[in-house]
């Protein structure tokens, strides 16, 4: 739809709570919305969504508020506390978020009236018709007019807030969670009546919250809070399945939904827990950011178009969004066999990883997942195609930027054994990289060894970092190996069959291990195994490899759902797929 002038705009808003010490909670927002639309702002617990609701209706306390909003032609920055009595509810209207706004004190029925009475005018019987009226459309009957809030569930309570914003048919209605504690029956069913008010009746609805479905079913744009600050802005339906601002993209892949096979993902915490009441001087989320960069941290970015966009997306990022820190292209790799023969292992692969992201491999034994592995670190170089590291290509720098590039992409081995010698302490094997790399002094080094080895779980005194390879178990082991891998804090890992050797005990312990690592240290992983289960419940992205080709790609859902190569669905059914939905089988009809 073509949307009309904005019945209300926003400009340039700044709400800061008085102290000590002094709280910024919106920050240069600018947001606008026309009759007929749904303007989603979506964001984290914090982000300012009920600031910016109360601002909208001018019950925003003792708060110093900067910057414009306005209501068609009226500037309500301007109103004084009369001028706003003849906005608030006939032009706009607002649902709290909480239901402790209801008086405790007086039935449902006459806390409806009493707006329509007040700010239209109405009669008693005709406020109590439309009280009814509006209690219907968001799914309560007329029973409720009688009851006071303390007779009704946190839903219905929910429920009648909602009824509250629309007795009066304000031109703009302003949603906070409308939808929190609501069973799916009437979440859905106040999902339709809002659809109904923007798309028919030509009301203007400001959605705030965090439930990603209702904004993709009512918004036609979404903008993207956090701490105060926009960070994405543009087209719903852009915004919410193709994101390119970090956060919003961190946001989306941390909520769980009914079709998700991948576990649960939060965003990782700052290096230093963001203090509300500091003025970020870069990019607010720098401390949380996989991509971040110096500059980050002291250049605040503004909002622009992505490049190869039509700029109606608008992304706040001084990288331009999401950046792809590893990308090859037609990779191909070849062993010889005899003098006149030679096998592909690696046949025209190409991949890109964000940072940040999950991406698996898998495939059945001798599709190549190991050699792309060593190919995509830079172990092996390729007959043909590139591997860019950040854009750098592996095979065309020197070697003094090939060893600074290898602090950043490190590879686990699929045998521990054979990855550290076995003349070493283990110890001084984690130590190796830091050796090699000349990174501090010789006590900085063994302080920095028994960090990577109390994170990854294991004793840091000094007879078991004295230890030698045989003397460990094969997890502990696996252990010693990641520890190594982490020890330059690297941005991407390359894990080749971590889990393979391992009994399903601690198989499962170390893929915990590995996910809690990813999302603390912000890494971008490339997971490599022929176990698809495991990979389904870890990566964001998934690559099925046969005879050195990628086959497939998807998500889990998608490859578990509708799998289309056979190979895929071969390993489906090792997996045991047939199985799980043979369980949901329908029952034959009893004979009758």
């Amino acid at each position: 739809m073509t949307a009309g002038p904005p019945v209300l705009s926003v400009d340039d808003l700044r709400v800061t709570y008085p102290g000590p010490p002094e709280l910024r909670a919106l920050d240069g927002v600018s947001l606008q919305v026309s009759a007929g639309e749904c303007l989603a702002v979506l964001g984290e617990s914090g982000s300012g969504k009920s600031t910016l609701a109360r601002v909208l209706l001018g019950v925003a306390a003792d708060a110093r508020v900067e910057g414009t909003v306005r209501l068609g032609e009226s500037d309500l920055q301007g109103l004084n506390e009369k001028g706003w009595r003849a906005v608030r509810w006939r032009r706009i209207a607002l649902a709290p978020q909480s239901t402790a706004s209801l008086n405790p004190v007086l039935r449902v029925g006459l806390q409806l009236a009493e707006p329509q009475q007040v700010h239209l005018g109405r009669s008693r019987s005709d406020s109590d018709a439309r009280s009814v009226e509006a209690l219907g459309q968001v799914g309560l009957g007329d029973w409720a007019v009688d009851r006071y809030p303390s007779q009704l569930s946190g839903g219905q309570k929910r429920q009648v807030l909602l009824a509250l914003a629309l007795v009066c048919d304000p031109d703009v209605i302003v949603l906070d969670e409308p939808t929190s504690g609501l069973d799916p029956v009437v979440r859905n069913q106040v999902i339709a009546t809002l659809s109904q008010l923007v798309r028919t009746d030509g009301r203007a609805l400001v959605l705030l919250g965090h439930d990603v479905e209702a904004m993709a079913a009512l918004a036609d744009r979404v903008a993207v809070l956090y701490r105060g600050w926009v960070a994405e802005t543009g087209p719903a339906t852009r915004v919410l399945r193709q994101p390119r601002a970090p956060f919003t993209w961190a946001l989306l892949n941390a909520r769980p939904t009914l079709a998700s096979l991948k576990e649960l993902r939060g965003i990782r915490d700052g290096l230093a827990s963001p203090d509300a009441a500091q003025l970020a001087a870069g990019c607010p989320f720098v401390d949380r950011c996989t991509q971040a960069v110096d500059a980050c941290s002291t250049e605040r970015p503004g909002l622009a178009a992505p490049e190869g966009e039509d700029g109606q997306r608008l992304v706040a990022c001084l990288r331009g969004g999401l950046v792809t820190i590893l990308r090859a292209r037609d990779l191909h790799k070849s062993y010889r066999v005899g003098r006149h023969r030679s096998d592909a292992a690696v046949d025209g692969v190409s991949l890109a990883v964000r940072h940040g992201e999950v991406v698996g491999v898998v495939g059945a034994t001798g599709a190549g997942k190991s050699t792309l592995a060593a190919l995509l670190v830079g172990l092996l170089p390729p007959d043909q195609g590139t591997v860019c590291l950040d854009g750098q290509d592996l095979a065309a720098i020197g070697p003094a930027d090939l060893r600074r590039a290898r602090r950043r992409i490190q590879l686990l081995f699929q045998d521990p054994f054979e990855a550290l010698s076995p003349r070493l302490t283990i110890g001084d094997a984690v130590r190796e990289p830091l050796d090699v790399q000349k990174d501090g002094d010789p006590h900085w080094r063994e302080e920095r060894v028994r960090i990577e080895f109390s994170a990854v779980r294991l004793p840091t005194d000094a007879s078991f970092l004295a230890r030698r390879s045989h003397e460990l178990s094969g997890g502990q082991l696996q252990r010693v190996a990641l520890a190594r891998a982490l020890v330059l804090d690297p941005q991407l890992l390359v894990a080749d069959e971590p889990f393979s050797m391992l009994d399903p005990s601690e198989q499962a312990n170390l893929l915990q291990l590995l996910k809690r690592l990813q999302v603390e240290r912000g890494m971008a992983m490339v997971l490599v195994s022929h176990d698809l289960a495991v990979v389904m419940r870890t990566a964001d992205r998934i690559l099925v490899l046969d005879r050195g080709r990628v086959v497939e790609e998807g998500t889990g859902t998608e490859l578990l759902i509708s799998p289309q190569h056979p190979v895929t669905r071969s390993l489906l059914a090792a997996a045991g797929r047939d199985r799980v939905f043979a369980g949901f089988t329908a029952p034959e009809s009893p004979e009758r």
